[in-house]
């Protein structure tokens, strides 16, 4: 890890060698439009204020840090959950799309179209959208649709459209792809809500910046809790990475914090079944930027598994592939078989039901030995009510 190294996007739109907008010139109006004005928009005090307000009364943060007394006592350290759980739809992800919706109105748009794979992005948009009164159309992978049914029911009760999208893998990198053939072919009136810290500059940063919320609550909650701001490791799990690269924000800079970033490793790293980027990827381009990439030697991209529908990405963020690269975070692979084993731990030794996405998160307290008095904080990113099927199914409840 190099000292003095910034962790943060540079001016050009890049994390050290990641990141940048690599878009057919059809979307350049497009994504220039947004680069020009992201910055300018979030500074404006209307923006903040109407932005702060509606985290505050409608997604109802500050979301709880708990001390997991249970928890730490059977791991021997002090674990602290970051209750984005409790977030109105039931994750993170409601923090950008708040953000992103209001970024939308401010640019005159009057259509939304989104991606999503386990349905949670969906949902966020599908509800800023009926919040706001602009129509919804959200892709989503064919097979994502049979697994998340609750969510794609969810979404349509909201006012949305939602498109399958049938080529591929029929999974979340079709249903991005998908979106941007959408967005294409309408540039005047639309705005694509990406759920994630991917996509070209500007939206990994713009994505961060919506979810830095996390951080910034951490930071002060820690402090009355612990008398200090600083955990000494946050952990998160990364798909694309939008709730890491939100935990993470506050820290990246301050190397006394360590980060760990917990991708999915199927059934396997080495099986070929498999989401684990950092161990399996190598540099590439996908939706539009340079990032770590699973794919083959003559550069066709790898199907990714995971029994998570929300981390079957086949890359990474760029500000994760760049804290991978530089040593600032240390990634850790999970399997279905250990995540699914944490997500029952938790619930019954805390009485709270995790997401199978923070399960992964969860599951590094079997594999890495923390110190007595460290203070852990593991970024609780969604609850577990859209996957109780797949827990029925994986212990036969």
């Amino acid at each position: 890890m190099t000292k003095n190294m910034n962790y943060n996007i540079n001016n050009n739109g890049y994390y050290g060698e990641f990141g940048g907008a690599y878009i057919p010139e059809m979307l350049y109006p497009n994504v220039e439009e947004l680069r020009q004005n992201y910055l300018k928009i979030m500074a404006e005090p209307s923006f903040k204020a109407e932005f702060d307000q509606l985290l505050k009364d409608y997604v109802g943060r500050p979301s709880p840090l708990y001390f997991a007394k249970r928890l730490s006592e059977k791991y021997t350290t002090k674990i602290y959950l970051k209750r984005e759980d409790l977030n109105h739809t039931g994750a993170h992800k409601i923090n950008n799309t708040i953000g992103q919706i209001l970024m939308a109105q401010r640019l005159g748009k009057t259509r939304i179209i989104a991606e999503t794979g386990a349905g949670q992005h969906g949902v966020a948009t599908a509800t800023v959208c009926a919040l706001m009164g602009l129509e919804c159309i959200v892709y989503m992978g064919e097979i994502d649709i049979a697994r998340q049914a609750p969510n794609v029911a969810r979404m349509k009760m909201l006012g949305a459209e939602v498109r399958p999208a049938l080529s591929g893998s029929r999974t979340l990198k079709d249903a991005t792809n998908e979106a941007i053939r959408d967005w294409i072919n309408n540039p005047v009136n639309t705005h694509y809500i990406i759920g994630s810290v991917v996509g070209p500059h500007p939206y990994p940063d713009m994505v961060a910046r919506f979810q830095a919320i996390v951080s910034e609550e951490i930071q002060w909650q820690l402090k009355d809790k612990e008398g200090t701001d600083k955990p000494d490791y946050v952990v998160a799990c990364v798909g694309g990475g939008s709730n890491a690269a939100g935990a993470f924000y506050h820290y990246l800079n301050d190397t006394d914090v360590k980060l760990i970033a917990v991708e999915a490793a199927g059934k396997g790293i080495h099986s070929g079944q498999s989401a684990a980027t950092s161990a399996l990827g190598f540099e590439g381009i996908i939706h539009g930027s340079k990032t770590l990439l699973m794919q083959t030697n003559d550069g066709q991209i790898t199907e990714p598994y995971s029994i998570s529908a929300g981390l079957d990405y086949p890359g990474v963020g760029p500000m994760h592939a760049h804290l991978y690269k530089s040593g600032r975070a240390k990634f850790m692979s999970i399997t279905d078989s250990e995540a699914m084993t944490a997500g029952l731990e938790l619930s019954q030794l805390e009485g709270i039901i995790p997401a199978i996405e923070s399960s992964h998160a969860l599951a590094i307290l079997n594999q890495k030995a923390f110190k007595t008095n460290d203070i852990v904080v593991i970024n609780l990113s969604g609850r577990g009510d859209k996957d109780l099927q797949n827990y029925i199914d994986y212990f036969k409840l």
